[in-house]
């Protein structure tokens, strides 16, 4: 299979890299009926998918293959014992590398240096006197480089500001992750040595986590700064106040000027989000006037007195405005 042609059979059945055998087979009944040819008749794009989601359930269902799998990524199927010859009625030791299926070396060497389509390889090849392969190409199948690997990682607002220690599996690794303060979505985590082995080498390249922040009910990020919204009383509005605001550390007083309109934002500043070896950046927080729902007669009576012996009109500027 060529490496453009890689399937992720995770991402197909919606799964993670971590998922149990009872999620992947949960993911896969729930699919495979959604998709199932019977229930698209005459859909073509369904059947393939069909195709593709047992195809994908084939594979992570045996532990084996999907031991395979997890470790060799798009090599997985190639990843196995063989001594397969190249060439018809003659044996040659293939280092425990599966090349029938293949037409011919150069169609492999193509592929593993991403070269499909591109007619044939200048690099030349031969068999050994012990008929084994060898190459005229940097040292050999040892040269090509192992794969990266990526995964996304969730994490709380809280554990992204303080920093947190995560653990998680690859394969039949254990991974144990300590993640800095102040990551965000975005941020990006690299972790030397610990993507996908080379199966010529088995040098692993490095795992690369793409941090991705869940939601919070009341932070919310502008740039590197936080945004906050912050409800108050007409009466606060009107007059000033001292009120009690929520940061990512405890709650601060933040003073309100009087005359402050719905909409407008104060800065606290050094109050917002953790910045790798830099100050806080500063949160911003947007007020908004909140008027009282179930008043008392009290409350209703004194409001009325404010309305008939109120003078302003916020609506005189609209007087003269026509079409």
């Amino acid at each position: 299979m060529a490496a453009s042609d890689f399937k992720d059979y995770y991402e197909i059945l919606g799964v993670d890299k971590n998922a149990t055998a009872d999620n992947i087979k949960k993911a896969y009944r729930k699919l495979a009926r959604k998709y199932h040819p019977d229930l698209n008749p005459g859909d073509e794009k369904a059947e393939a998918r069909f195709k593709e989601v047992n195809e994908a359930q084939e594979v992570l269902s045996d532990p084996e293959k999907r031991a395979k799998y997890d470790q060799y990524g798009q090599y997985w199927q190639q990843a196995k014992t063989s001594t397969t010859g190249y060439k018809p009625g003659v044996e040659v030791d293939t280092g425990g590398f599966d090349f029938s299926q293949y037409g011919d070396f150069e169609d492999f060497i193509n592929e593993v240096l991403g070269r499909t389509g591109q007619g044939r390889s200048s690099y030349s090849y031969r068999t050994s006197s012990d008929g084994g392969f060898r190459d005229d190409f940097s040292g050999g199948f040892n040269d090509i480089p192992p794969q990266d690997s990526e995964s996304a990682i969730a994490l709380t607002f809280s554990e992204a500001f303080n920093g947190t220690q995560k653990q998680f599996r690859i394969g039949n690794e254990t991974v144990k992750v300590r993640i800095p303060s102040g990551a965000k979505t975005g941020s990006r985590l690299k972790i030397k040595g610990k993507g996908q082995a080379s199966p010529f080498s088995g040098q692993r390249g490095n795992l690369y986590l793409n941090i991705e922040l869940q939601p919070h009910p009341l932070f919310k990020f502008q740039g590197d700064n936080l945004v906050a919204e912050i409800p108050i009383t007409p009466e606060e509005a009107v007059l000033g106040a001292d009120i009690s605001v929520p940061t990512p550390e405890g709650k601060v007083t933040m003073k309100i000027p009087p005359g402050i309109d719905s909409g407008q934002s104060l800065r606290l500043k050094g109050k917002g989000w953790r910045k790798p070896k830099q100050q806080r950046s500063d949160l911003i927080i947007q007020l908004k006037i909140v008027t009282p729902k179930n008043l008392s007669d009290t409350e209703k009576e004194y409001y009325q007195l404010l309305k008939q012996s109120n003078t302003y009109n916020p609506r005189k500027s609209l007087e003269n405005i026509n079409l």
